[in-house]
C-alpha cells in the first residue's frame, strides 16, 4: 500500500542548518511528544535508549540486535533507524526509503539532515518536524512506522516487541 500524505500547513518551520540539526519555531507540545514517544516505544522488534549520535536526552528506536534488519541506508548508526529531539525541540531524525522520503519533503513534513549532503548520514536521514497538534501527530506516526519497515527489511512485522534496552 502506498503512502499519501497530505500536504503540511503553513511554512515550514526554521531549523538550523548544522550539528545538531534542531527544529526551532513551530515546536511541537510535551504532551504530543510524549504520546508520539509512547508509539515508537511500543513498536515491535526494537529497543530503546539513548541516541547514538543525537544531543543528550534525545530516545532513541532500535531494530532489536537478534531481528534481521534492513539495508544499511536505513540506520542512521549501528541500529539506531530514528530518534525524537528533548522536548525543546520536539523534531524527530529518522530513515526513510527515497519513495516516502520524497513525497514527505513534496509535502513539506520533513527535510534533509545536513549531513546527508556530506555523505556523513545516508541520504534516507531526514527530520520530521514535530506535530502541532494531533492531526499532524498521525501523519507523523505514518512516518515513524514506515520507518520501522525500512529498517525491519519487512513491512507488518507483528511479533512482540523486546523489553527496553540501551544500544
Amino acid at each position: 500500500m502506498k503512502l499519501q500524505l497530505s500536504q503540511r500547513r503553513g511554512q515550514r518551520p526554521e531549523t538550523t542548518d548544522t550539528n545538531p540539526h534542531r527544529q526551532l519555531t513551530q515546536n511541537a507540545p510535551k504532551r504530543l511528544q510524549e504520546r508520539l514517544w509512547e508509539r515508537m516505544a511500543g513498536l515491535p522488534n526494537i529497543d530503546t535508549g539513548p541516541s547514538l549520535v543525537s544531543v543528550p536526552g534525545a530516545r532513541a528506536i532500535f531494530i532489536c540486535s537478534d531481528c534481521s534488519g534492513g539495508p544499511p541506508s536505513s540506520f542512521i548508526k549501528a541500529r539506531e533507524f530514528g530518534h525524537i529531539h528533548p522536548v525543546h525541540d520536539g523534531s524527530l531524525h529518522i530513515t526513510l526509503p527515497e519513495h516516502v522520503r520524497d513525497e514527505a519533503l513534496d509535502k513539506g513534513w520533513v527535510e534533509p539532515h545536513p549531513l546527508a549532503a556530506r555523505n556523513i548520514v545516508p541520504a534516507s536521514v531526514v527530520m520530521v518536524y514535530g506535530p502541532r497538534d494531533l492531526e499532524e501527530m498521525e501523519v507523523v506516526w505514518a512516518l515513524v512506522q514506515e520507518s520501522h519497515s525500512f529498517a525491519s527489511g519487512a513491512a507488518g512485522d507483528s511479533s512482540a516487541r523486546r523489553p527496553n534496552a540501551a544500544e
